[in-house]
Order: C-alpha cells, then sequence, then structure tokens
C-alpha cells in the first residue's frame, strides 16, 4: 500500500480557505497502474461518499476500484478514514500545502483536475463573505468575484497540484 499526498498551489487574491464545497465532491485524477506502468488515457473519479466492493478474498470496500486495461490487474484507492479536506489559506498562498491523503493498493495518481470535480468555496480574507459556488472553467483555473462587505476584489489564480508519497 501506498499513502499519496496531494497538495495544491494557487494564487489567492483576498480569499482563504479554499476547500472542495461538498463532501461528495467529485475528484478527478489521472491513474497509473503499477504493475504495468501505463497510464489510463482519461481522468477517473473518486467520491469519499461511494465505495464499492474490492474482489478477492476479504471482503473490503475502497473508493475507486480499477482493473487496468493493459494488463487486466485489479487497483483500489481510498481515502484515509479520517479524511478531511484541508482548506487552502492565505498564508499557504503561491506555496504547496496538503489537500488530502488516499491509500492506494497496485495504482498511483499522477495528475489532479479541480475544474471538473464542481464547486469548490471560500471566504473573504478580510470580511469571512462566504463565496460557495468557486468554479474553474475553460481553459484555467482562475476565478473572480467581488467581496462587498470589504469592498475588495477577490480571485484565484494559477492552482498547480502534486503528488508525494505521505
Amino acid at each position: 500500500m501506498v499513502h499519496l499526498k496531494l497538495s495544491i498551489k494557487a494564487d489567492l487574491e483576498n480569499v482563504t480557505d479554499l476547500v472542495p464545497a461538498a463532501d461528495d465532491y467529485e475528484y478527478f485524477f489521472e491513474v497509473k497502474c503499477n504493475s504495468c506502468h501505463e497510464t489510463h488515457p482519461k481522468f477517473v473519479s473518486l467520491n469519499r461518499k461511494e465505495e464499492r466492493e474490492v474482489s478477492g478474498g476479504k471482503k473490503s470496500t475502497a473508493h475507486f476500484v480499477w482493473r487496468c486495461g493493459y494488463c487486466k490487474r485489479e487497483s483500489s484507492a481510498k481515502f484515509e478514514p479520517s479524511f478531511i479536506p484541508q482548506p487552502y489559506t492565505l498564508d499557504s498562498n503561491s506555496q504547496f500545502a496538503p489537500l488530502l491523503v488516499i491509500d492506494c493498493r497496485g495504482l498511483e495518481f499522477t495528475d489532479f483536475d479541480p475544474k471538473l470535480g464542481g464547486n469548490w468555496q471560500c471566504k473573504g480574507a478580510e470580511s469571512g463573505t462566504p463565496f460557495s459556488e468557486v468554479t474553474f472553467e475553460g481553459d484555467t483555473t482562475d476565478w473572480v468575484d467581488y467581496d462587498e462587505k470589504a469592498s475588495l476584489p477577490v480571485g484565484i489564480s494559477n492552482i498547480e497540484s502534486k503528488w508525494s508519497r505521505a
């Protein structure tokens, strides 16, 4: 089993606590088989509210069960039991900070797309104004709005991600 940590970094403008907006957020990852080292051609999704049965002797479940299209080996991944996505704060602005940890068996995730999974949320850094429908669309990972309470423009840009062993 491999524990993989997903870290993100972004440029935050007058906002903090960026995190997926719902418990059933669909995380979209690029996946690579650890047996034959082939990368799946499409992004796959994981949702911490959904579990699937893993085939084999023991009755176990995982948030993601995948059979490699090349070598046909079954692999699985599961969010850490104490999993709570860590909000990306203004203190981490433009630096990588951990978002989540996933236990992987027979596979590794190699990329993350924050645009595919749904809404994110954040709040105004000075006012605490909630922004609960942050979406990243098109070719960029940019979002802009205006914080009426603080009379300031708010925005998020240049989201990047990286995987490392936890």
